[in-house]
């Protein structure tokens, strides 16, 4: 599988393609609420973990956010968009200094649990799709140089 990251200059932002509908369908919604908790849970004690809540009812909704954001982004139900508006995610994102580094540890924290998806029978398409997705919109929240 590659799980490349791509390497851009401040300020670019290539297009992005959602993740195909069979990621959503195989990872399952529960599935994808259990895979970005466990991915908030090693961000909490990254050299990044600055970015995040501290405190744990903060931390926990921060964690159902982000699992509704992709749930959505999937192709799943709109929960984002009914619990919190439209995602505006750069906007939404502004207040935090997100730098290039903060960026390739956020998707590094990511590789090991797409590979134990990968174990678990979700197919390479699949994943690839959704890394890829992950790959690109991450370039998008990059504010700081």
């Amino acid at each position: 599988m590659n799980l490349n990251i791509t390497k851009a200059p401040f300020g670019i932002r290539p297009p992005v393609t959602k993740p195909i509908p069979e990621f959503l369908i195989e990872v399952k919604e529960e599935g994808l609420r259990e895979l970005i908790s466990k991915h908030y849970d090693k961000l909490r004690t990254s050299s990044i973990s600055n970015l995040f809540p501290v405190d744990e009812k903060d931390f926990a909704q921060a964690k159902v956010n982000s699992a509704d954001f992709f749930i959505q982004i999937c192709g799943g139900r709109a929960y984002f968009n009914e619990n919190r508006g439209a995602p505006q995610m750069i906007g939404r994102h502004a207040p935090f200094r997100i730098d290039a580094n903060a960026r390739e540890v956020w998707l590094e924290l990511y590789k090991p649990l797409i590979l134990e998806l990968e174990k678990s029978g979700v197919t390479e398409t699949s994943l690839q799709s959704f890394w890829g997705y992950l790959d690109i919109f991450s370039l998008w929240m990059i504010n700081t140089q």
